[in-house]
């Protein structure tokens, strides 16, 4: 017989020790993502995995709004955020930044997922694109490399936010690896 475990056997941090943890070193880039559900859903995502921001580019929605809200479940408040107005602006700061460009996308020379292995000493930006137009192209090309995710199916692609939760496991798995069943989250 299964019973849930309760908050405190699931040993969650509060906002603030969250926000004072290590974190992933990942940024999530969201290259004029449109719907408020995504976004928020990212936000969650992000949460549970850690990572250390996200950037909302373009015509991508931002917090506080209501929509955003119902999917990220209180994920804005521990998750960093900046906006800015072209995605290339924020892919500019990354670079200087020392951040590694990765576009979620399918394209001639992609590396499909299962294929690649996250180095430790790296730090990633990974950029996500549009629901229906994908990774601009000005983006691809300002981009390290390209990763796709494997598909079985009719469809040749998944909701932004499904990728996202597959992508950010892909990236925190080795740090779960090295101390299974307990969180590699550590306060700083």
């Amino acid at each position: 017989m299964f019973q849930r475990k309760t908050m405190e056997e699931l040993g969650r941090m509060t906002t603030e020790s969250f926000q004072g943890a290590q974190k992933l070193a990942v940024i999530i880039v969201l290259d004029e993502v449109r719907s408020m559900s995504n976004v928020g859903s990212v936000f969650r995502s992000a949460d549970a995995f850690a990572a250390e921001a996200i950037y909302l580019c373009g015509l991508t929605p931002q917090p506080p709004h209501r929509d955003i809200h119902k999917t990220a479940l209180g994920a804005t408040e521990t998750i960093p955020w900046k906006h800015f107005q072209t995605t290339r602006e924020a892919i500019t700061e990354l670079q200087q930044m020392g951040y590694e460009i990765v576009a979620i996308e399918q394209t001639h020379g992609s590396i499909s997922l299962e294929q690649f292995q996250p180095q430790a000493e790296k730090k990633y930006a990974i950029v996500f694109g549009h629901e229906v137009f994908g990774v601009q192209d000005e983006v691809l090309n300002l981009s390290n490399l390209a990763l796709e995710i494997p598909q079985a199916g009719t469809k040749h692609s998944l909701n932004i936010a499904v990728s996202a939760g597959i992508i950010l496991w892909k990236f925190a798995e080795p740090l779960f690896l090295k101390s299974p069943g307990t969180s590699y989250i550590r306060n700083t």
